[in-house]
């Protein structure tokens, strides 16, 4: 059996490597054209070939988006735009138009055609339907419980991908028109502006019905499938999809390197304990900006899983720096300053071959190896005293308070 894949987000070249480094299987990344995520960095064709390259020394994919809908203008260029991503050896694409489908299979056919969330796949028979246009992979609508997704995964052979983590939508997938309506920026062509995050005031006709003093939110909770992920692996789920092309690096490698994890102690021991599932739980929450939980896979939907009021929405504050180098003689790390910290403070390092090691910061120098007591210039380049080794590419977050 053909163990499932991570599949993470990247919405540049350097997350994207990161992404990989820190364990993913596959990533998804968008081009300058044709994408949803047009806010996004996104990558030129240069980038394309590059980021290509650089997976198959890790022996991992590379899937690229293609999954705007589709109008008649749209469709000039994109038959030359296949053939280049096919020749600089990318694995997949991702579409949202059964038309494109048919044009990926005869213009490219050495690339994987997978079918995007955005036509909300919620049934068996639609499967095999997108199966007959030359679909190779389906990516199921993330409004399917986990009884419905075993239950779709029974009746098809057709690789299925999952939604495990991060941002939900109010509305099915790719059918909101709330930032069209409200800003002309179209969700569904890559230009959501996240209306159902603002703050609303309620009226019925000139009379205010809401809380005047609690502005309402149709928001989502994210989603976070952790207590999910043994039963999508043991149904035979092809991969299991990271949500947040917009999202950091910190991010990108906290989040890859738990559910990296977390599979590899699946395969290994069969099961995870419930403190195990716990422990996981904990890590993913330091890389968490609004409450979450488990969307729609319990089968169960209520006010919840949504956030009327307060988003929860923010910025956290705990990664404080990027790993740049690591000098073995002098044992001192050569960082790029994210957020604020101080000598005193408690940092915890993690990396792709480090897990969560602990040290004081002691001894902090800047370029001209002036002693240094905060750490409070973005991208600031520093050195700092290391009891223990670290690596180019690991990273620096400040111990939260409740954490010992």
């Amino acid at each position: 059996m053909n163990k499932i894949e991570l599949l993470a987000p990247a919405k540049d070249l350097a997350k994207a490597k990161i992404a990989i480094r820190y364990g993913a299987d596959a990533v998804y990344v968008g081009g300058k054209l044709y994408s949803l995520r047009s806010r996004a960095s996104n990558f030129e064709l240069s980038d394309l070939k590059e980021i290509s390259e650089f997976a198959k020394q890790y022996g991992a994919k590379v899937y690229v988006t293609v999954n705007i809908v589709f109008h008649d203008s749209d469709f000039y260029g994109i038959r030359e735009y296949l053939k280049y991503l096919e020749k600089i050896g990318i694995d997949a694409v991702i579409v949202s138009s059964p038309a494109l489908i048919q044009i990926v299979k005869r213009e490219a056919p050495n690339l994987e055609c997978h079918v995007s969330t955005q036509l909300s796949s919620l049934n068996s028979d639609a499967v095999w339907t997108l199966r007959r246009y030359g679909a190779d992979r389906v990516v199921l609508g993330r409004e399917a419980s986990m009884d419905q997704i075993e239950a779709i995964r029974k009746k098809v052979s057709v690789p299925l991908e999952v939604f495990i983590h991060g941002g939900m939508c109010s509305n099915y997938s790719g059918r909101c028109v709330l930032s069209n309506r409200m800003t002309l920026r179209d969700a569904n062509r890559g230009g959501c502006a996240h209306s159902c995050r603002w703050k609303y005031r309620l009226y019925d006709g000139d009379e205010l019905i809401s809380d005047p003093e609690c502005l309402m939110s149709m928001s989502s909770k994210d989603l976070r499938a952790s207590a999910y992920v043994e039963r999508m692996i043991k149904c035979g789920i092809a991969s299991l999809k990271i949500e947040g092309r917009m999202k950091s690096e910190y991010y990108i490698g906290q989040v890859v390197k738990t559910y990296r994890k977390m599979i590899d102690e699946i395969y290994e021991q069969g099961s995870l304990s419930p403190d195990r599932l716990a422990y996981y739980d904990d890590e993913l929450s330091k890389a968490e900006n609004r409450p979450a939980d488990d969307g729609f896979l319990s089968g169960e939907c209520d006010s919840s899983k949504h956030l009327y009021g307060v988003n929860g929405a923010g910025v956290t504050h705990d990664y404080v720096a990027y790993v740049r180098a690591y000098d073995q003689i002098r044992n001192m790390a050569e960082i790029e300053v994210k957020n604020v910290f101080a000598r005193g403070d408690e940092i915890e390092v993690f990396g792709p071959e480090l897990d969560n090691e602990r040290f004081k910061v002691q001894l902090l120098f800047d370029d001209d190896w002036n002693e240094v007591e905060i750490a409070n210039k973005p991208t600031q380049i520093l050195h700092v005293r290391m009891p223990f080794a670290t690596s180019e590419g690991d990273m620096f977050r400040k111990v939260r308070r409740n954490d010992d």
